[in-house]
This record gives structure tokens, sequence and C-alpha cells, in this order.
């Protein structure tokens, strides 16, 4: 909880960081959707109470939803992102929320048209929902890389490919209901590929 809680002041002061350092800069706003796919690492115990399962089938490719709101310039933005994935597989259900301050820096290649590059860190919260299983979260440290391409289609707005690759700690327990705990989930990293579209206002 405590590593929750600075992560949580550390975001606060990026957020108003961007608000005041970068006052001078636009605003913008996107819409993501990508693929997620996830590494995840088995207890002891559970390897020993499941019949070969492939946890890393569990979010394996599968549909990501996120928003985003930053300030941008012309060398670089900072901004803001949130995004959700679920998956199932074998009777095992996850979902994996993020919640991440970034930094890209951009290199134009044309008029129109920039690569990006940067890092992020946040805070990721797992949740295991599996049918006939107790409900069970967790929250773990976020941090990675991301990198792609813009291409703007007007002044305003723009279209973006990208990849992210994030490492984190959150773990989940797993337990059918009534009885005791059968083993843990623990989430070690996640790659994203993903498309966004952004507007500046």
């Amino acid at each position: 909880m405590k590593t929750f809680n600075s992560l949580l002041a550390a975001m606060a002061v990026c957020a108003a960081g961007m608000t005041s350092a970068q006052a001078a800069d636009d605003t913008f706003a996107s819409l993501t959707y990508g693929q997620t796919s996830d590494k995840v690492r088995k207890s002891g115990l559970l390897q020993r109470n499941t019949d070969n399962l492939n946890a890393d089938g569990i979010i394996g490719k599968d549909d990501t939803w996120g928003v985003r709101l930053g300030q941008i310039n012309d060398q670089g933005r900072y901004y803001m992102t949130y995004d959700s994935v679920s998956g199932d597989h074998s009777g095992f259900k996850l979902r994996q929320q993020n919640l991440l301050g970034s930094y890209d820096a951009f290199l134009p290649i044309g008029d129109t048209t920039k690569l990006f590059g940067g890092g992020s860190v946040g805070i990721t919260k797992l949740t295991q929902n599996s049918p006939g299983a107790s409900r069970d979260s967790d929250y773990g440290y976020a941090y990675g890389l991301q990198a792609g391409v813009i291409q703007e289609l007007t002044d305003k707005a723009s279209v973006e490919l990208g990849y992210r690759y994030l490492r984190s700690n959150a773990s989940t327990e797993y337990s059918a209901h009534g009885a005791p705990k059968s083993g843990v989930l623990r989430l070690t990293s996640s790659a994203q590929t993903y498309l966004a579209a952004s507007y500046k206002f």
C-alpha cells in the first residue's frame, strides 16, 4: 500500500507539471485500441493444483481500449493514459487496468510524419474473476517504454501506430468458492501494439 500511495503521489506531481510547466503547449486527447499479451507466472502451489495451465494465454492478444490526455509541442508530449484489457483461458479470467504517466520525444521524418519514443511509469490493477472462484485483485507498479510513428492528418488531428512494453509486479490469488487458496498468478510483463486517434484543442 505504501508503494501504491508513493506512485499516486508521483503521478500527481507529473500531472501538475503537465498543466503548469507546459501551459503554453497544446492540450490533446486520444482514444486508443490495441492488443495486449501478458506474461503471467504461476506459483508452485497453483502449478500443482492445475493441469498444464498456460498462464501466459489468459491475456493473449486480447482487445485493449484506452484514453489519454496530455500536453504536446513540436519536441514531445506529456500525457496520462488509462487502459483496460481482459481475457480468459482454461477456466481462468483476468482483467488488467493501467494508469500511466508518460513522456515521448519526437523525431520528424517528413512534413507530417514523425517517430516517437519514450517511457512510462504508473500503476497496474490485476483482477482475477474466474467462474467458480473467489474474486481477488491487487495493485502493483508498472514501468516501461513505448515507440511508434505519428501521421498528422490536419493541424489538429493525427493517428499513430505504437508499441509499449511494461514490467509489473501485480499478483492475484486463486481459490474456488469455499475452498483453500489454490495458488497465485503474478503479472511480470505486458506487451501492447496499438492504434491511436488524437485531437489537439
